[in-house]
């Protein structure tokens, strides 16, 4: 390719930078009032699943952890 052939750059000026910023804030508000919110109720519930999801996973993590400690402790006591 030759020096005639390179696409000249677009200059990027604040005000496109300005004009870019904003369209984008417009869309993301566009997009926040299709959001469908839960009500109070809805989000007491949602609360509650999440708050027991979190408890049970946090007790299967400390029994496996607690089962493996206890197995390499035994091993750590048989060999060492």
């Amino acid at each position: 390719m030759t020096k005639n052939n390179i696409p000249a750059k677009n200059e990027v000026t604040m005000a496109v930078r300005w004009e870019n910023t904003k369209g984008y804030f417009i869309s993301v508000y566009n997009e926040l009032k299709k959001v469908h919110w839960p009500n109070r109720q809805q989000m007491i519930g949602y609360t509650g699943v999440v708050l027991v999801s979190v408890a049970i996973v946090g007790l299967i993590i400390w029994l496996f952890d607690s089962g493996l400690s206890f197995v390499l402790q035994k091993l750590f006591d048989a060999f060492a």
